[in-house]
C-alpha cells in the first residue's frame, strides 16, 4: 500500500496543533497562537482543494478549523494595545473549543484516537 505523504504530513500537523492548543489552554499566553497560526496555515496549504478521499471526508472540520481561527485572528486585531478584554476573550475561548473540537473530530475520523 502507497503512503500518502500530505496525508501523514497533516497528520503531524493536526498533532502539532493539539499540543499548541494545549499549551494554549495551560498557559493562557496568547502569544502561543503565531506558532498555531503557523501550523494552520501550512495544514490549509497541504488540504485545500486536495482530491483525496480523506481530505475530502475531513473537509468541513478542516473548515472549521480555518474560520475560527481566522476569526481569532480577527477579534485580537480589534483589541487596543495587545490587551484581550472580556469580551474578547470569551471569544477567543469559544473558537478555541470549536478549534479543539474538530481537531478531535478528525482524530477520530482518522482512528487516531
Amino acid at each position: 500500500m502507497e503512503e500518502n505523504n500530505e496525508l501523514v504530513a497533516f497528520v503531524e500537523l493536526l498533532a502539532q496543533l493539539g499540543k499548541e492548543l494545549e499549551t494554549l489552554f495551560t498557559s493562557g499566553d496568547v502569544r502561543a497562537l503565531s506558532d498555531m497560526n503557523a501550523t494552520v496555515k501550512e495544514m490549509y496549504r497541504i488540504q485545500h482543494g486536495n482530491e483525496d478521499d480523506a481530505f475530502r471526508t475531513i473537509d468541513p472540520d478542516c473548515e472549521v478549523i480555518y474560520r475560527n481561527f481566522d476569526m481569532i485572528v480577527a477579534v485580537l486585531r480589534t483589541t487596543e494595545n495587545g490587551e484581550v478584554d472580556r469580551g474578547a476573550q470569551t471569544a477567543v475561548n469559544k473558537f478555541l473549543r470549536n478549534i479543539t473540537e474538530a481537531v478531535g473530530n478528525i482524530v477520530t475520523l482518522f482512528g487516531l484516537a
